[in-house]
């Protein structure tokens, strides 16, 4: 499904979570995943009470203390601030009714965050507590916009050195980039460029080789991966077929990747899954999928998923013990999931 219409339909996944359909909260003590990558749910991990409720929860962050940072859209508690126990620490936001994208960037001594708001239309800088330091709005200078709303920026990609890009990700999938000071510095990409086209939905800049730094796009409806150059130059395509990535995040020497499900809701059976790759981008485990398969000649076959573990993966996020921790989108109001590796 195409990730704009699955925006409009979350108002109608969260009606059929109480109309039947089979919103299954992961407590199952299987094992998950292949090879050297194989997890199990941590039962009741991060479950709330009514007092601090989520509804989609879209981004997912580690701060140095090691408390798990969770973004939902939400507006009684946009951040949700959980201790390694899944217990409550704090929590803050409520004017982030389009909450989507979470980043987490070190400047000197402190950690800030940067959220994206579809509905406000804008990118804010805060502290961990939740102060306002800054925020932009629709890059009007750069003359791709005629209005505000045709700007709803998905997630931000941060470089050495303070630079950060935008994803445009539900509007017209451009890419900006400001200097440390925020000043916006050019556009690229975006539904008439060629480069970027349907999909800019997260990423990260890969920085693993100072000199040749790039950017790795999640390009959720055309089931790739996409590296481009720091100015969009298409470097690379790394085919997913059967994934729908989400966001991919690096922990120490591999990749993991979200994939909310394909097809849904035509296939309401279809649930998504989370892969690890390796340095070189080569799929080593479907956890809650099935086993990746490589062809003679290299290609990647279809890639499905298999345990009834979760329920659209939108983001991840994995910690100094190497457990994953899953933010869901349309996944009946349920908290994240904490997979611990064995």
């Amino acid at each position: 499904m195409k990730r704009r219409s699955f925006l409009r339909g979350t108002v109608s996944a969260a009606a059929a979570s109480v109309c039947g359909f089979p919103f299954v909260r992961a407590q199952s003590p299987q094992i998950l995943g292949q090879g050297d990558f194989r997890y199990r749910v941590v039962p009741g991990w991060g479950v709330l009470d009514g007092k601090t409720p989520v509804k989609n929860c879209h981004g997912i962050v580690r701060n140095r203390e090691g408390h798990i940072l969770l973004l939902t859209d939400h507006t009684n508690n946009n951040v949700i601030v959980y201790d390694k126990a899944g217990k409550l620490v704090h929590k803050w936001g409520t004017d982030f009714p389009g909450a989507h994208g979470l980043s987490i960037v070190s400047e000197g001594n402190r950690e800030v965050l940067f959220l994206t708001d579809l509905q406000r239309h804008r990118v804010f800088k805060t502290s961990l507590d939740g102060d306002l330091l800054q925020e932009w709005s629709w890059p009007e200078a750069s003359g791709k916009y005629e209005k505000e709303d045709q700007y709803k920026p998905s997630w931000t990609l941060h470089l050495d050195g303070g630079d950060f890009l935008v994803l445009d990700g539900y509007g017209r999938d451009f890419i900006s980039r400001y200097n440390g000071s925020g000043k916006l510095l050019h556009t690229f990409g975006g539904q008439e460029g060629g480069i970027v086209h349907w999909g800019p939905h997260g990423g990260m800049a890969d920085l693993r080789d100072p000199k040749n730094p790039s950017l790795l796009i999640a390009m959720s409806d055309q089931q790739h991966l996409l590296r481009l150059s720091l100015t969009g130059e298409r470097l690379h395509v790394i085919e997913m077929p059967g994934g729908n990535p989400r966001q991919i995040r690096h922990h120490r020497k591999h990749f993991f990747v979200a994939h909310l499900a394909d097809n849904w809701p035509a296939d309401r059976n279809s649930r998504g899954f989370l892969s690890v790759l390796d340095a070189e981008l080569k799929v080593l485990s479907n956890v809650g999928g099935t086993a990746p398969s490589y062809s003679a000649d290299g290609k990647l076959e279809r890639m499905r998923h298999q345990e009834e573990i979760f329920m659209h993966p939108h983001d991840l996020v994995v910690d100094a013990e190497d457990s994953i921790y899953v933010a869901q989108f349309a996944s009946g109001n349920s908290y994240p999931i904490k997979l611990e590796r064995i």
